[in-house]
This record gives C-alpha cells, structure tokens and sequence, in this order.
C-alpha cells in the first residue's frame, strides 16, 4: 500500500502522504460517463458496501456538512440534521460542488477539500478492514482503513442511512 508507480497526485492523496496513512489507489475507466458509486464498485470488481460515497450537504446559507455512506444506500437527511446538530440540510446544488469543495462530481473526496467540513461516515464502515472512497478525481479511488480515514478528517462515526 502506500506509494504507487505512476503515482497521482490529488489533494487528498498529498494529505494522506502527509499523514503517512497507508492506502492503495485504483484507477478505473470514466469514458463510458458512469460514475455513481455502484458503477464504480463494479468497474473497480470490489464489494458494493466497502465502497461509500462522499455527499455534500448545505445548512442554512453557508453551513456545510461532509456525510460518507455506502454507494448503494441513501443518506437519511433526518438522521444527517440531527448528527450535525441542524434543524435541516439539504444536498449541496451540483453546480456549488467545485467552488465549496475544490472537486467535480465523480471526484469528491472527503480528504483535502478547500476547508475542513464536520465530517461523518456511516457507522457500517466501523466494521470494515478497509474502504473505499473516491482520491479527488473521477477515475480514481482509494483504499483505506475506516479508523484512519476517520483520523485524517476528524469524522464521526453515525448511523445516516436510510433503513
């Protein structure tokens, strides 16, 4: 794990170096425009619930709110209010994404955005060895222990699926 050949280098894995977390990139092919989590789950041949998705959620005007869930479950935006301690959130407008975060869509990692957002991840990941979330940019992800991710980004770990 840890440092790759041709080794590319996004935000979040310049951090992750820098935090010397040990992790093991993937790459995979976004010609075909499919980048929702399940699709690259499939493309990358790895188990959909070991691969979460990172959602950028809005509180009032300007509050946000990082929440990591499984690719293939929904995040319960009750249950996300209430872990943010909000009234209410809503998902982040897709055309904010890059100004808020600094990533596009199909690229948004949880580590190295333009500010440190509260962060949460789905308890479901506590018992992983290792997940799997997106390096900053559509095509490639990265593989880590949930513990370490938690660390690097100070998240918590929370029941926000939708049951």
């Amino acid at each position: 794990m840890g440092k790759q050949n041709k080794q590319v280098k996004t935000n979040a894995v310049r951090i992750l170096d820098g935090e010397n977390v040990s992790y093991e990139l993937m790459e995979y092919d976004v010609t075909d425009g499919l980048l929702d989590g399940v699709s690259v789950a499939e493309k990358t041949g790895k188990a959909v619930e070991t691969v979460y998705k990172t959602l950028v959620t809005i509180a009032g005007p300007r509050e946000l709110f990082i929440f990591l869930v499984p690719v293939a479950a929904e995040l319960d935006l009750k249950k996300a209010a209430r872990a943010a301690k909000v009234k209410k959130l809503d998902m982040l407008p897709l055309k904010e994404l890059t100004k808020e975060t600094g990533y596009v869509r199909g690229g948004c990692s949880v580590v190295g955005m333009k500010k440190k957002y509260p962060t949460f991840i789905d308890k479901s990941a506590e018992s992983l060895k290792l997940m799997i979330v997106s390096a900053g940019k559509p095509g490639l992800q990265m593989k880590l222990v949930p513990g370490e991710l938690a660390r690097v980004t100070e998240a918590l770990f929370i029941d926000i699926v939708k049951s």
